[in-house]
């Protein structure tokens, strides 16, 4: 899938554009993303200032010799990338190598002369390689009306990220060169959609001057409001979206170029890191999904961190004290059929800040939920919402779903019982691990497991004839998918086997016919049987 090009604009300088961007390029790269970053400032170029310390070396080259590169009809859209140091992949071509030339080279560039000898073509070229090896294309663009910022606003983005401050030169600037690059793309030999524009408010200080700073706001939202019809969902105001794009004004950070994401990993939500996370994890939903921002603004952005993370533990078991040993046992069966778990054991404060670290959470209730799994659970929850991962509670034989709190109760379980041990359970949490399900829904009794004790039983003769039967019935259960049926014909068949009292001589018990061997097996291989689940959803779909 091609990367998507995003251009940062404002029709006024000092709102943050290029400040907003490097620090979006930051969290993108370490959320997993390629990103790529170009400073189309010409005439004023900074973007490399916010990067310096993450450079081995000052940039050979830059946008200016891309332009180089088109006149003498050579191709080399990476040949002027700086690779930054202490990132994934997160790379720089910055308007050029700061010499004393440089003016003079921006100075001569005559746009409409470029175009009309088939620059244009040239940077579709350019733009496709950009895509096919980044994940993100982060455009700087040129302040005010100019033929630079045509290119990235019209020419060059899928998304147009357009920041203003709160005053109506920059904002009314903001609204019409976003107006202007839908008319200009219309005209465009290239094949481009309507630009979806995402407005926002930069350095807005609402901590002083409280009823002045809500009255700005609502002269910028009514202002700006046209610009969320393209992506907004329906059900969201855009009063409640612009309050989540909106930057704070912090002082500390408006001394020199710094990168505030780097130092507020967790930052909360009075710290500027915080409101950039919520912008860039817009970008990286492509404007998309933002009932879930309305939602819940931590599971919005935790879901797009997690989208490419890795996890050390496929599945975290939470115990009580008094369960240790089935919880052992489960460990122990999980790792024998190929996953990787890890124990936390309920009082142990350390395990709580580290819920992040397995992707799946299986809650071992013995009787009733306890306050530290509790905890536990609300936090997973709070982190992973929208997300590919679940809550499975695994219930104790003596323990009663319905006495069991909402939040867990109305999960699909799995149950401990006679026929279900931790070795059945462990294959039961492999199949919701896997992303596969097995044609009937687990019940109190394995059906499987029953169907093997079968096997093995000794009766009298007339009794082999209601085991056929039986097995019958449960092929079709099966093969239907009715698991509530296939629960009774199991216990049914678990009765019908049994060892009774009055079968005291071994001349009245038969093993299972073949006939009956070879039904029993294959129902076997269709209780087994596991298809893949499309569409995995996480707990919600349990």
């Amino acid at each position: 899938m091609p990367g998507t090009v995003v251009t940062f604009y404002s029709y006024k300088g000092g709102v943050g554009r290029s400040f907003t961007l490097a620090n979006i390029a930051v969290l993108l790269a370490r959320w997993g993303h390629r990103v790529l970053c170009l400073d189309w400032d010409l005439e004023a170029p900074g973007l490399d200032a916010y990067f310096r310390p993450m450079m081995s070396a000052a940039p050979s080259g830059g946008v200016v010799d891309l332009i180089d590169d088109f006149l003498v009809g050579r191709l080399r859209p990476g040949a002027h990338t700086t690779r930054l140091r202490g990132a994934e992949k997160l790379d720089v071509i910055t308007a050029g190598r700061a010499d004393a030339a440089y003016a003079g080279r921006v100075q001569k560039l005559d746009w409409e002369s470029l175009y009309e000898q088939g620059f244009g073509d040239y940077l579709e070229r350019c733009r496709e390689q950009w895509t096919a090896e980044y994940d993100y294309i982060l455009i700087d663009s040129r302040t005010g009306i100019s033929d630079i910022g045509g290119i990235c606003t019209a020419h060059l983005p899928d998304r147009l990220v357009v920041l203003f401050t709160a005053n109506v030169q920059s904002m009314k600037g903001a609204v019409d060169i976003a107006e202007r690059a839908n008319v200009a793309r219309d005209r465009m030999p290239y094949d481009r959609p309507q630009l979806p524009v995402l407005p926002v408010l930069s350095r807005f200080d609402a901590r002083e001057e409280y009823a002045r700073s809500e009255e700005w706001r609502r002269i910028c939202l009514e202002e700006t409001k046209g610009l969320f019809r393209n992506w907004l969902d329906r059900d969201v105001s855009p009063d409640v979206m612009s309050r989540h794009l909106t930057l704070p004004y912090v002082s500390y950070w408006t001394f020199g170029e710094q990168l505030p994401v780097v130092k507020e990993l967790n930052p909360t939500a009075d710290q500027i890191s915080f409101a950039l996370e919520t912008v860039a994890a817009v970008v990286a939903h492509d404007f998309d999904r933002t009932d879930l921002l309305a939602e819940n603004r931590d599971a919005y952005v935790a879901a797009i961190r997690a989208e490419k993370s890795t996890f050390a533990y496929d599945v975290r078991i939470s115990t009580p004290r008094p369960a240790k040993n089935l919880a052992d046992d489960l460990m122990k069966y999980l790792g024998e059929l190929g996953a990787s778990p890890v124990l936390s054991l309920s009082g142990e404060r350390s395990l709580l800040g580290k819920a992040d670290d397995a992707r799946h959470l299986c809650l071992l209730v013995d009787g009733e939920v306890s306050r530290w799994q509790s905890a536990e659970v609300e936090l997973f929850l709070h982190r992973t919402l929208g997300q590919n991962r679940r809550v499975i509670p695994v219930l104790t034989e003596d323990t009663d779903p319905n006495t069991l709190p909402g939040y867990v109760g109305n999960l699909r379980h799995l149950r401990l019982g006679p026929s279900r041990g931790p070795v059945e359970i462990a294959r039961n949490l492999m199949d919701q691990l896997g992303g596969t399900t097995a044609l009937i829904e687990p019940g109190d009794l394995d059906v499987a497991g029953v169907l093997r004790q079968a096997a093995r039983a000794q009766l009298r003769p007339l009794l082999w004839g209601l085991v056929d039967e039986i097995v019958a019935d449960l092929q079709v259960a099966i093969g239907a998918g009715e698991s509530e049926r296939a629960q009774e014909l199991a216990e049914d068949l678990l009765l019908a086997t049994r060892s009774r009292s009055t079968d005291t001589g071994s001349d009245r018990r038969v093993l299972a016919p073949p006939s009956t061997r070879m039904a029993i097996e294959w129902t076997v291989q269709i209780a087994e049987a596991r298809a893949t689940r499309h569409g995995f959803s996480g707990f919600l779909d349990q």
